[in-house]
């Protein structure tokens, strides 16, 4: 058996399950799927994918990036959700740095911004180094 063929949900706890609900399905645009039998409110991801959030009036942030999105054209993307109020993190750090929110590492780019709980998200675009 492998599960490299197997549909991934990515389930990421919230302390409030309606206002991550909007900023999810408002700021970030991730299709609504509804509410699983467990609770949990699922969205649609490309492919067979899910997000899902896990309400949990005890959850803490995640110190890491909880899910990456990838994107064709991550300053396009940045400048979609910069204008649906998602503020990007900037980092100057000895080895992560960002230049207009994007850090350039090795043949990805990435860009970092947090959910409403706090829990770090990314998107990341495949480029050839130059």
């Amino acid at each position: 058996m492998s599960l490299s063929a197997s549909p991934l949900t990515t389930i990421i706890p919230v302390t409030d399950a309606e206002r991550s609900r909007k900023f999810y399905e408002e700021a970030l645009g991730l299709p609504f799927r509804g509410k699983a039998a467990d609770g949990n409110l699922v969205f649609t991801l490309a492919g067979a994918g899910s997000l899902a959030l896990l309400s949990d009036p005890q959850a803490k942030p995640s110190t890491h990036t909880a899910a990456s999105f990838e994107v064709n054209d991550i300053a396009d993307a940045i400048g979609d959700l910069d204008g649906r109020g998602v503020v990007f993190e900037d980092y100057d750090l000895p080895d992560l740095k960002t230049v207009d929110h994007v850090c350039v590492l090795g043949s990805e780019k990435a860009a970092w911004f947090k959910d409403p709980d706090g829990n770090i998200l990314c998107l990341h675009e495949d480029h050839a180094p130059a």
